[in-house]
Formats: C-alpha cells, sequence, structure tokens
C-alpha cells in the first residue's frame, strides 16, 4: 500500500517541529518523573497515579510517533512558486459568499494542518477543493451538505509570517 503524501506548508512545518521537540525533550521527561514518583508510593497493584502516569506516558509516545510519522510523508510547499494568481495550497483567498453577501478569507492547506477555528481549510475539503485553481472574479458553487453555496473569489494573496 502506498503511504499518502501529506502537504504542508513552512508554517506547519514549523509547528509540527516544535510540537515535537517539546514532547521529547519536555514531556518525556515530566512523565518519566512523575512514574518514578508513583513508583515511591510503593504498591503499584493499586496505585492510580502510577497508571494515569503510564497512560499519559502512551499517549505522549503516540503522538511523537504520529508526528514522525507525518515528517515521513510530508511534501512542503515551495511558497516561493504560489502566486496570487490562483488559488493554490498555501494561498489566503477572500471570498464573497453570494447568498449571504458576506466575505470571509480562507487560507488553503494540507488535511494536516487545517483548522477550522483558524479558517485554514483542507484542499480536500469541498470548499478547498473548488476553490484551487480559479482566479480573482471567478464564481465557484460548492456542493455541500446543505446544498449548493456560491462564492465569488475577490482577492487572492499569500500571508507573511
Amino acid at each position: 500500500m502506498v503511504e499518502k503524501e501529506i502537504i504542508l506548508t513552512q508554517e506547519g512545518l514549523r509547528r509540527i517541529e516544535e510540537e515535537l521537540e517539546e514532547l521529547k525533550t519536555i514531556r518525556r521527561k515530566e512523565v518519566a518523573e512523575r512514574i518514578k514518583q508513583a513508583l515511591a508510593f510503593g504498591d503499584i497493584s493499586e496505585n492510580s497515579e502510577y497508571d494515569e502516569a503510564k497512560n499519559e506516558q502512551a499517549r505522549v509516545e503516540e503522538r511523537i510517533a504520529k508526528l514522525e510519522a507525518t515528517l515521513r510523508k510530508a511534501r512542503i510547499i515551495d511558497e516561493s512558486e504560489i502566486t496570487n494568481e490562483v488559488v493554490s495550497i498555501g494561498s489566503t483567498v477572500k471570498v464573497r459568499d453570494l447568498e449571504f453577501d458576506e466575505e470571509v478569507e480562507y487560507t488553503i492547506v494540507g488535511s494536516a494542518e487545517a483548522d477550522p477555528y483558524e479558517l485554514k481549510i483542507s484542499n480536500e475539503s469541498p470548499v478547498g477543493k473548488a476553490l484551487l485553481g480559479k482566479k480573482v472574479g471567478e464564481i465557484v458553487e460548492i456542493h455541500v451538505p446543505d446544498g449548493v453555496t456560491k462564492y465569488q473569489i475577490v482577492d487572492i494573496y499569500i500571508k507573511k509570517k
């Protein structure tokens, strides 16, 4: 089976690397210390502190493994190739909802970076797919669970870090 490529922006790569570094250098040590303290209480058969610390250790190690796997499968977007001519992964696009006459900005990212609270939408989402490759002024029909939404592309730009 071919592993699915994970598309990341430079910002997404930086965030993953920072989280991985924190987990490996800080969180691992904290959890190991909690396990050591719990063992000092003696009998581990009824030691909830020990059980909790071991469960936390498993969660930390699982997250580390997941982040390392993400980095192995990652393809980093070359931000110098992103233009304001067409919507692409890494672009920020301002659209006008034609039904409600409201504007919203989305940044198109790979699925690993998607965060609807930060208005970062996946290139694999219905909205992301529909916007990719489009130009300013184009009207895009997006099939969403509630029906069809129409957006007009107002602007395309690259957010500077």
